[in-house]
């Protein structure tokens, strides 16, 4: 250990890693205390994912009505359209 090369130059700057000292890296759940892993955990992918991807062009004057809502305003446009579906048909 004591012949490592340090991470920090003389100016208190980081140096780049090398693939050496990559190497040298542990898992994080080896080296972190658990509450801090617990803090640390993140969501992981949808059993099923219930929303589609899609590409939609609308005009201006919606898009910006339904951003000025403030935040959901997609999930709002999802549910302005299946309140629309109730009454009409697609086609």
């Amino acid at each position: 250990m004591a012949n490592r090369k340090p991470l920090i130059d003389t100016d208190g700057e980081v140096r780049e890693l090398t693939a050496e000292d990559i190497a040298k890296f542990k898992p994080a759940a080896e080296v972190l205390p658990l509450s801090l892993r617990k803090k640390l955990a993140v969501r992981g992918p949808q059993k099923t994912p219930t929303k589609e991807r899609i590409t939609i062009r609308l005009s201006r004057e919606v898009v910006e009505q339904f951003r000025d809502s403030g935040e959901g305003w997609q999930a709002r446009v999802d549910a302005a359209l299946r309140e629309w579906l109730k009454n009409h048909s697609p086609a």
